[in-house]
């Protein structure tokens, strides 16, 4: 190896070292976004927050969209609620469901699209 060479490969290398990044949120809210991440991680979840993306609903619609049995899609909802992702709203006897915002639709929409892409 030459001098010259050593020094370019030096100076690269000191240069990827000196990259700065933009500065990071306070620790609360990471803390908060793994908390939110942590909620959406399971694919019970992940299909509520799909099938709420459309539009409201109460339990019994969930459970027959998800095929699933009602205490289970019920303490996912819970779940989802006690982390912010949706809210109940009552009517009558039935509770409806509806997504807190569009930003977790998106997370979720996005993980779920990457998902099914294939290998590179």
């Amino acid at each position: 190896m030459t001098e010259t060479s050593a020094t370019t490969d030096d100076e690269l290398h000191h240069e990827h070292h000196s990259t700065t990044f933009p500065p990071l949120p306070p620790r609360g809210v990471l803390d908060a976004a793994g908390d939110l991440l942590r909620a959406l991680a399971a694919p019970v979840r992940i299909a509520i927050v799909l099938q709420l993306r459309e539009s409201a609903c109460c339990v019994h619609e969930l459970v027959d969209a998800l095929e699933l049995p009602q205490p289970l899609v019920s303490q996912h909802l819970r779940i989802l609620k006690a982390a912010g992702v949706v809210v109940g709203e009552r009517t009558g006897r039935e509770v409806h469901y509806r997504l807190v915002d569009d930003h977790l639709t998106e997370i979720v929409v996005a993980a779920v699209a990457h998902a099914g892409e294939e290998p590179r």
